[in-house]
């Protein structure tokens, strides 16, 4: 005859379930604290990402015809990618020769400002810019419009990496 043996609920609960438990409370513990980080980040760049889409297209829109190519030479500073050649191409052939011969002074604010989508190194941010150009003698012609502004991260700065002004 076998002889039963009774379980030790005791030795069951201690030995395997609570360990079990304690496992399971730190797993989920751990994943909140990556998501609370995640959600955190992704904050940050929204802020940092808007402040520099604002900050850097008003350095794009704006310049003095005495002062163009310093002017340009900071704005590139701003700048990364494909955008970064045309903004200089651009500049160089149209924008800083014609502003010199016709003495043209831009200046640029930011109206509003809404990102569109952020992730921690990519940012897509929608402008609502107010430009102001005085060519020469006569009086200043004001504009608006909007830009849809997309930036990447590059080490710690974000730089602007499409321009699309509407």
């Amino acid at each position: 005859m076998t002889r039963r043996r009774s379980v030790n609920w005791s030795r069951v609960l201690v030995y395997g379930l609570l360990p079990g438990l304690a496992l399971l409370l730190a797993m989920s513990a751990g994943m909140l604290k990556w998501k609370d980080s995640s959600i955190r980040d992704i904050d940050v760049a929204r802020s940092q990402s808007v402040a520099a889409a604002m900050d850097s297209a008003i350095a794009v829109l704006t310049f003095r015809f005495d002062t163009v190519d310093r002017d340009v030479a900071a704005t590139r500073q701003r700048l990364t990618g494909e955008f970064l050649n045309t903004y200089t191409q651009r500049t160089q052939e149209d924008l800083a020769p014609s502003a010199k011969r016709r003495r043209v002074v831009a200046t640029a604010s930011v109206s509003g400002a809404a990102p569109q989508s952020v992730t921690p190194n990519r940012a897509v941010v929608l402008l609502f810019v107010d430009q102001t150009v005085k060519t020469g003698d006569e009086p200043a012609a004001a504009t608006g419009s909007s830009v849809r502004v997309t930036l990447d991260k590059v080490g710690e700065r974000w730089l602007i990496s499409d321009f699309d002004q509407y």
